[in-house]
């Protein structure tokens, strides 16, 4: 894995984590009975975190995973990455 790769695995691993101290802390929250908006609140926060880590692993997948692909030349490789994406999109509707 190159430098750079190295480098956006671990920044999405430390986002990760964040989160996942969020969702612990409205879990919190939820137990000490906080205003609903203040836990909704949170709960949008991790929904956005998440999106930029989904959006930062995406464009990864599109700079590594399908330039490999294209490079190839191998055109059922092609096609399957295209396919992943294209099942990807669909899924998140």
């Amino acid at each position: 894995m190159p430098d750079s790769q190295s480098a956006d695995a671990k920044s999405n691993v430390n986002r990760l984590n964040r989160i996942a101290g969020q969702v612990k802390g409205i879990g919190r929250m939820i137990e000490d009975d906080r205003y609903c908006i203040d836990v909704l609140t949170q709960i949008a926060a991790v929904k956005a975190a998440l999106g930029k880590v989904e959006s930062a692993v995406l464009k990864q997948h599109a700079a590594c995973c399908v330039a490999e692909a294209i490079a190839s030349g191998d055109e059922q490789e092609q096609r399957q990455k295209f396919i992943e994406l294209v099942d990807l999109i669909e899924k998140r509707r």
